[in-house]
């Protein structure tokens, strides 16, 4: 049985890396850090760690509610700790009486001063008060280029991880039903849109499946996929409940309030 039947096509480069870095932990017989992952590859490497018994897995992002987190794969001696995560939080002090900072304006200006995604975690921002989370190794780099976000210069303060806001993410729940699990079907019935509607923005590459754009409107949905549309929001699907008698598919999931 291949082990890329349980994942889309896609996902079968995530899925050839997570298996690197599993034999590299067996191999070298020491702990392997990754960069940040987002929640759809944090369970790829569960499912491929799973419970291995050379390899063991850990997670964390800098807070028991971190989104973004980097996985540590690690072999059965060895005792993880907070620290082998090597993050570096910080706050950033900006001119909030004059502007406003929003979570795409932090992502723009890091990616604009050549940061990766992989090397920076969440992105916090409640009220005027904005806090991102980024790998140790790249800290200093960023610490030197990032000045400006937007037009309004900025400055940089360490904090500690127990300083780290606490962004709920709460989610309106809901039930309906779908002819199929393609993503322009389960779009439409969750920001109650018709197909027709659907699948153009799916097309125009406004739609994310599991943090990734995507312009197939085919693509199938599965049970704890997250799903974002620019300009109607962020969703989950939480379950897949089975088929009705007249073989539509019973779904739960939730809209982020």
């Amino acid at each position: 049985m291949s082990i890329y039947q349980h994942y889309r096509p896609e996902e079968h480069e995530f899925v050839d890396r997570v298996m690197r870095w599993k034999s590299e932990t067996v191999e070298r017989y020491s702990p392997k850090l990754t960069d940040f992952l987002d929640p759809r590859e944090q369970e790829i490497v569960k499912t491929i760690v799973g419970n291995d018994t050379d390899v063991r897995l850990s997670l964390w992002g800098g807070s028991s509610f971190s989104e973004r987190k980097r996985a540590l794969l690690f072999p059965e001696y060895y005792e993880a700790a907070q620290d082998d995560f090597q993050l570096v939080f910080y706050d950033i002090a900006y001119p909030s009486k004059f502007t406003t900072i929003e979570h795409r304006d932090v992502l723009g200006a890091l990616m604009n001063i050549g940061v990766k995604r992989g090397k920076y975690g969440d992105i916090l921002i409640s009220g005027d008060k904005v806090q991102f989370v980024c790998a140790a190794e790249i800290s200093g780099f960023i610490e030197l280029n990032l000045t400006k976000i937007g037009k309004s210069g900025v400055k940089l303060h360490h904090i500690e991880n127990n300083d780290l806001m606490e962004i709920k993410t709460d989610y309106d729940e809901r039930n309906g039903t779908v002819s199929s699990l393609r993503l322009d079907v389960i779009v439409a019935e969750v920001y109650n849109l018709s197909r027709s509607k659907a699948s153009p923005l799916i097309q125009q590459g406004r739609v994310k499946l599991n943090h990734k754009i995507t312009d197939q409107v085919a693509a199938e949905v599965m049970e704890g996929d997250e799903l974002s549309v620019r300009g109607f929001g962020r969703s989950k699907l939480f379950a897949i409940e089975g088929m009705t008698k007249k073989e539509k598919w019973r779904i739960r999931y939730g809209i982020l309030k």
